[in-house]
């Protein structure tokens, strides 16, 4: 009888998918009219747990006595209560690397959006206003300084593309970087104060829980915008809406929220905000090889070889 792999998010490709079910039993628990009995009939099989961005929390780890691995589809596994796993000695995966670029371009698509108005700009020829006036100027990004927070794997991609638009980039972090050549401020509402544009790139969890406040907004300005390709959490959301109720900074791109795939009404209302559906992976290229990396790292377990990218 085949083991059971127990999908809790629906972002493996068909052909990932395919390979895995040559191998194990797969339940793909969003499409179970109830996911609790479901789970509780198949404890004893399930081995393998595959998310993304839901939670694996140490009730569903407990549930499971069989469970051996749980692998993570994204770069953060803020989303895996990684304690209970050690406990366990569940090995833990993730898929750093592959989606870099991608997750890179979609912070500079916010940046230019944001910049020179282009869905506000899209939305003003569909609409019919062009025909009354031009759309209110935008900003150029020539010259102008945009603060990187978490200067990882991400941020570093998000710096190179920033500087073929002649901008300067400038970091935050726990620690400087010797070997980049971008000025390190170790006080991230200094920082803020000093750029036009806050682009976080950091990795969730409790260390940057509520990282960007009220007062790291105020510091950013009424001209600043914040870019968020990290995690919804690294925002504290009821700071971010008053803020831009009170103009305190001029716009925001976000592309992640603290409790998705459900996004504030209000900032749905605002004319200097951009809010994407979590695409930083979001292509073909790049969801193919995490669903491959995904699938490499279980094989690699099951088979008694290292993990290609543990945890």
């Amino acid at each position: 009888m085949k083991k059971t792999a127990l999908i809790i998010q629906h972002f493996l490709l068909p052909d990932e998918m395919a390979v895995l079910e040559k191998d194990f039993r797969v339940i793909r628990i969003w499409k179970e009219r109830d996911p609790e009995t479901t789970i509780q009939e198949n404890k004893d099989n399930i081995v393998v747990v595959i998310s993304s961005l839901l939670p694996v929390r140490r009730s569903l780890i407990e549930a499971l006595p069989n469970l051996e691995i749980i692998a993570n589809m994204a770069v953060g596994v803020d989303n895996v209560d990684l304690e209970a796993a050690r406990e366990r000695s569940i090995v833990v995966t993730n898929t750093p690397a592959v989606l870099t670029n991608d997750t890179a371009d979609i912070g500079l698509s916010l940046v230019l959006a944001l910049a020179r108005r282009i869905v506000e700009g899209d939305m003003y020829v569909r609409v019919g206003k062009w025909q009354n006036g031009p759309l209110p100027l935008g900003v150029t990004l020539t010259g102008k300084k945009a603060g990187i927070v978490g200067l990882g794997r991400i941020g570093l991609a998000v710096a190179k593309r920033l500087a073929a638009f002649e901008m300067d980039v400038v970091y935050h972090g726990p620690n400087r970087k010797e070997d980049q050549p971008y000025e390190y401020y170790d006080d991230l509402e200094k920082m803020a104060g000093d750029v036009d544009f806050l682009i976080l790139c950091c990795a969730g969890g409790p260390a940057t829980e509520n990282l960007v406040t009220y007062e790291v907004l105020e510091a950013l300005g009424p001209d600043g915008f914040l870019v968020n390709i990290a995690r919804g959490s690294v925002v504290n959301e009821e700071d971010l809406l008053m803020a831009l109720s009170n103009k305190k900074i001029a716009g925001a791109g976000l592309d992640v929220y603290t409790n998705e795939p459900y996004v504030p009404s209000p900032l749905l209302t605002m004319d200097n905000v951009v809010v994407l559906p979590h695409l930083g992976s979001a292509t073909y290229e790049t969801r193919t090889e995490m669903g491959r990396l995904v699938l490499e790292n279980i094989q690699a377990h099951f088979n008694g070889e290292p993990l290609l990218t543990a945890v």
